[in-house]
């Protein structure tokens, strides 16, 4: 039997996953890594993108908004939003691009003369619109 750990991947709205895994690749704000069996302690926040779990039975995917990641013994990944792979339909993906362009647009009204917090709300939707192509799903363009 492979070396596995203990992962659990939690949102507000219910556990999505608890179980011995191999691998866990992780959509991480810095950039995408993978985490194993053993790996150094570490904290990440996460970007939109796909969150791909290896375990002895195969591999499960969900689609991530945000959250963090929590590297230790084992690896707990608390997402913004999180919803299987399986479950994400083009309304269901159109939905969530909508909510981060509305995001983005009351960003930039409160942060005029601020082009730090506008800068991050445009990768946060620029990075969600990317999911749709990464799904094989209409990618929707909203205007910026």
């Amino acid at each position: 039997m492979a070396e596995t750990m203990q992962f659990d991947l939690v949102s507000p709205e219910r556990s999505l996953m608890s179980d011995q895994v191999k691998s866990v690749q992780i959509p991480g704000a810095d950039g995408d890594m993978t985490a194993m069996p053993n790996h150094a302690p570490l904290i990440t926040t996460l970007r939109p993108g796909i969150l791909t779990v290896e375990t002895e039975k195969g591999t499960e995917e969900f689609v991530v908004t945000g959250g963090f990641a929590e590297i230790g013994e084992g690896l707990s990944v608390l997402a913004e939003r999180a919803v299987p792979r399986a479950d994400m339909d083009q309304a269901a993906y159109e939905a969530m691009v909508d909510e981060a362009h509305e995001t983005y647009k009351k960003t930039k009204e409160t942060f005029k003369n601020e082009p730090g917090p506008v800068d991050d709300a445009a990768k946060l939707l620029s990075d969600m619109v990317a999911v749709g192509s990464h799904i094989g799903l209409s990618p929707k363009q909203p205007a910026l």
